[in-house]
């Protein structure tokens, strides 16, 4: 088990338990631990947890590249953050974000598993692009303290987050999330249950049809995404978007939304299917609809 930095203040409000060590977790860990929280970081991998370990150094170490002000030492960040494989930080939670991949069943054994291991008036806040709160909320602890909180990627330096109001979510949910988001300086924009909410129910058709285009050899991936940026003034192309979030994510969020809808504009692109099948998932396996240094 890695367990590091046991001596974290767990007194006051400011703690936090974080599901999942992929980079989405992983840069959360980071922001809440820059703004004074007391941060438990969970993986089922030890060597998920090593990789958020070293990827939170590397960040604390360049932050100044791009513009971020951290006002405390990068040691005492990283000594705001427990990394660990089991769930003991969860009894001492006030806030928890689940963040586990974009996949119904895995989430939904998960918050079947830890359910009753949590503080009754904790906030469960879920980190989803696609699947709908009010379904996962029917397994937590508590229906009105459920909230989505749709992070977007990267985390460090994004300006805002969706924040989801399920069937059940209290007013009071809301504002708990709300001002978790302000904690890390985000901007929050509220919206009702459904899914894919607003972002990925726009954003998941239009990277799945520029992955057509490219299927059906109309341009190359860096065409179409010279077309977004030059003619839509978008920064990153849906390709370059696409490769940033994680093509396996893009095929598991298509999905979603075409089993919850049954509507044919959802159905994954063959070529998506055939790339994550051959392991070309974008940055994170150093190839996607582009190459990068892993």
């Amino acid at each position: 088990m890695v367990n590091v930095n046991q001596t974290n203040d767990h007194s006051d409000e400011r703690v936090i338990v974080i599901l999942g060590a992929g980079l989405m977790g992983t840069d959360l860990a980071q922001v809440f631990a820059e703004v004074g929280y007391s941060v438990t970081l969970i993986d089922i991998f030890e060597s998920a947890l090593q990789r958020a370990k070293e990827r939170i150094k590397v960040n604390l170490r360049l932050h100044g590249i791009y513009g971020r002000r951290i006002t405390d030492p990068p040691e005492d960040v990283l000594n705001r953050i427990d990394f660990a494989l089991r769930f003991d930080a969860l009894f001492r939670a006030r806030y928890i974000i689940e963040n586990v991949t974009e996949d119904w069943e895995i989430k939904r054994k998960l918050h079947e598993e830890i359910r009753d291991l949590y503080p009754a008036d904790a906030l469960l806040a879920i980190n989803t692009s696609v699947i709908p709160i009010t379904r996962i909320a029917a397994v937590a602890r508590h229906r009105t303290l459920t909230v989505g909180m749709h992070f977007m990627n990267p985390v460090t330096l994004s300006t805002a987050v969706e924040v989801v109001r399920g069937v059940h979510t209290s007013d009071a949910a809301i504002n708990k999330a709300v001002e978790l988001a302000q904690a890390i300086g985000k901007t929050v924009v509220i919206v009702n249950d459904m899914p894919g909410f607003v972002s990925n129910r726009v954003l998941m058709p239009m990277i799945n049809e520029a992955i057509w285009t490219v299927q059906d050899r109309v341009a190359e991936a860096a065409e179409v995404d010279r077309i977004f940026k030059l003619c839509f003034g978008h920064k990153m192309g849906p390709l370059e978007t696409a490769d940033l979030i994680g093509l396996d994510t893009i095929l598991l969020s298509l999905l979603e939304l075409y089993n919850s809808f049954l509507d044919p504009k959802y159905r994954p692109c063959p070529l998506l299917r055939q790339m994550v099948d051959s392991g070309k998932l974008g940055r994170k396996s150093g190839a996607g609809f582009y190459e990068y240094d892993c």
